[in-house]
C-alpha cells in the first residue's frame, strides 16, 4: 500500500469511517507482519506483537500528525514491540559477530514476504470474526468498549456524561462486556 494510500484510510479512520479502518489494516497487515517475522518470535508472542501494534494505532488515531507516514508509524511501533517481547524473554547475547544484529533489519526477506502475506490473510479472517463478535453486542456495550478505547483516553467521568451511566457502574458494566464478547469470540474460534 502507498503512502498516500495509507494516509487517505488513516484521515477516513480517524474520521470514524469502519471500512477505511478495515481496509488500512488489510493493507498493511503484511507490513506489521514481515517485521514480526523479522524478529523472529514464536507464534504467540508475534500474535500479541500484532495485536499490540494495532491496539497502539488505534490509541493513537488522533494524535498522530502525518497520515501519510501511518506505515512508517506502524513498523516502528511493531518494531519497538518486538524488541521488547525479546528483551523480556532473553537478554541478548552480546557479540563481535554484526550478523547477530541483522534479524533486526526492516527489511523482509522474499520468505519473510511470503509467510507475511499467508498470515494476514488469517489475520484479516480473525478481524472479521472479531467484529462480528463485536457487532453482536448490545448497543451499549458496543457504545463504551468505542468510547474506553478512544484516543486519547476519556476519562470515567466522561464516559458516564456521555453515555448517561454513573460513574461507579462503568467499571462492572465494562467487565460484562469484555465476559460477554470473549464468549462470542470464544465460540467463533478466535482466541
Amino acid at each position: 500500500m502507498d503512502h498516500a494510500t495509507a494516509g487517505a484510510l488513516f484521515r477516513a479512520a480517524v474520521a470514524g469511517d469502519a471500512a477505511a479502518w478495515k481496509a488500512l489494516v488489510e493493507g498493511l497487515s503484511p507490513l506489521v507482519w514481515s517485521v514480526v517475522r523479522a524478529h523472529r518470535l514464536n507464534e504467540a508472542d508475534g500474535i500479541e506483537v500484532y495485536q499490540t501494534a494495532w491496539f497502539r494505532l488505534a490509541q493513537h488515531l488522533r494524535r498522530i500528525r502525518e497520515p501519510d507516514k501511518v506505515a512508517a508509524w506502524l513498523a516502528s511501533t511493531t518494531r519497538h514491540e518486538c524488541l521488547k517481547v525479546l528483551k523480556a524473554a532473553r537478554p541478548l547475547p552480546l557479540s563481535d559477530h554484526p550478523q547477530v544484529f541483522d534479524r533486526f533489519s526492516d527489511e523482509p526477506t522474499p520468505e519473510e514476504a511470503v509467510i507475511g502475506s499467508e498470515e494476514a490473510a488469517l489475520d484479516r479472517e480473525r478481524l472479521h470474526r472479531l467484529w462480528q463478535a463485536f457487532h453482536e453486542l448490545g448497543e451499549r456495550c458496543q457504545r463504551l468498549l468505542r468510547l474506553l478505547m478512544a484516543s486519547p483516553a476519556p476519562n470515567y467521568l466522561e464516559v458516564a456524561a456521555a453515555l448517561g451511566l454513573a460513574v461507579g457502574s462503568i467499571g462492572p458494566i465494562r467487565q460484562r462486556c469484555l465476559r460477554q464478547l470473549r464468549v462470542l469470540l470464544a465460540e467463533r474460534g478466535v482466541r
